[in-house]
């Protein structure tokens, strides 16, 4: 099993920036696919990004060109730089991991706030 903690989250104006970060621990060799998602107050949680063991990156078309994602190189943290942040990027971020065998596992997520 894979455990992960996120940090990073809090309140920033419209055009500004937030970096989260995710530590993992336990079975990391595991990994199959790491990354972000978000869930916004009265919608569905949707993948933002994510990277595959194969260098296979993803990301929601919303954030192209704004968010960065990478990680180290022994998949124990991963990070996601945001920028030009827009009060539609308002959600609870969280990261996840899926195994090797298909099982997922998912951090407490943390609140990012985007407002003036």
């Amino acid at each position: 099993q894979v455990q992960l903690v996120e940090s990073g989250g809090g309140l920033v104006q419209p055009g500004g920036s937030l970096r989260l970060s995710c530590a993992a621990s336990g079975n990391i060799a595991s990994i199959w696919r790491m990354g972000w998602y978000r869930q916004a107050p009265g919608k569905e949680r949707e993948m933002v990004a994510t990277f595959r063991i194969d260098r296979t990156i993803s990301y929601a078309d919303s954030v192209k060109g704004r968010f960065t994602i990478s990680r180290d190189r022994t998949y124990s943290r991963v990070y996601l730089q945001m920028n030009s942040l827009r009060p539609e990027d308002t959600a609870v971020y969280y990261c996840s991991t899926r195994d090797k065998s298909g099982s997922d596992a998912w951090g407490q997520g943390t609140q990012v706030t985007v407002s003036s």
